[in-house]
């Protein structure tokens, strides 16, 4: 097993109760995806942002709340969405296999 923590960066030293954070890693058979890019798309599916995941596959969103989708583009993959929820206050991990 690798040695990425589970879901998304650490939150040390981020003050969660005012904002509303989407977080999470990008995984293939287990491992970690680094330079894969994960796009914020809002309720209509306008692109809001993109970031790339770190060497661990992780990933970060200060959104505002609402309903979004997450677009994630991999080297050799076919790009996977999922539907999240973000509440201020609340940080929302989405696990994200391709």
């Amino acid at each position: 097993m690798c040695g990425a923590t589970k879901g998304g960066p650490s939150l040390d030293g981020v003050d969660v109760k005012n904002q509303a954070v989407i977080q999470g890693i990008v995984t293939r058979e287990g491992e970690p995806v680094g330079n894969a890019y994960v796009r914020l798309l809002d309720r209509t599916g306008e692109f809001t942002a993109e970031v790339p995941t770190s060497a661990t596959g992780q990933f970060r969103f200060f959104a505002g709340p609402g309903e979004w989708t997450l677009r994630t583009l991999a080297p050799k993959s076919v790009s996977v969405d999922n539907s999240v929820t973000a509440a201020t206050g609340v940080v929302a991990e989405v696990a994200v296999a391709v």
